[in-house]
């Protein structure tokens, strides 16, 4: 049976701020953003032309939760953002305010520069080395 990842759970302050920057910011598409009842939206959105994994935005529900809110992994680089133009995309992200944390390197790999989301999650802009 073929299986893949449908969706990662993102811990977000608040769904419209997190809808907001994710899509104005990042250029993310909203595919969902269903009321659940009780204050509860099941909301999704994924980087633009994508047509794989995307990203819940799960707004942090008790005090542990928003403990969490943009430290998911310690500070380790959690998401993986992989482009057709480096350049084309790291100049958009500089000109909309997104903080990189570094130069970007050009790696074994690919071209890759560490950014921070609205929340501190730290994330890998990629554009993969052609094989």
């Amino acid at each position: 049976m073929p299986q893949h990842l449908a969706a990662l759970a993102l811990l977000v302050r608040d769904y419209d701020e997190a809808i907001a920057y994710y899509t104005g910011t990042l250029g993310f598409t909203l595919v969902e953003d269903t009321d659940m009842g009780k204050g509860k939206r099941f909301v999704r959105v994924t980087p633009p032309g994508s047509s794989g994994c995307a990203l819940l935005l799960a707004k942090a529900a008790n005090p542990d939760q928003e403990s969490r809110v943009g430290n998911q992994t310690g500070g380790r680089v959690f998401l993986f953002l992989h482009t057709d133009d480096f350049a084309r995309d790291h100049a958009a992200y500089k000109a909309k305010g997104v903080r990189f944390v570094e130069e970007p390197r050009y790696e074994a790999y690919g071209d890759v520069v560490v950014f921070e989301d609205l929340y501190g999650n730290r994330w890998d802009l990629v554009q993969p080395k052609k094989a």
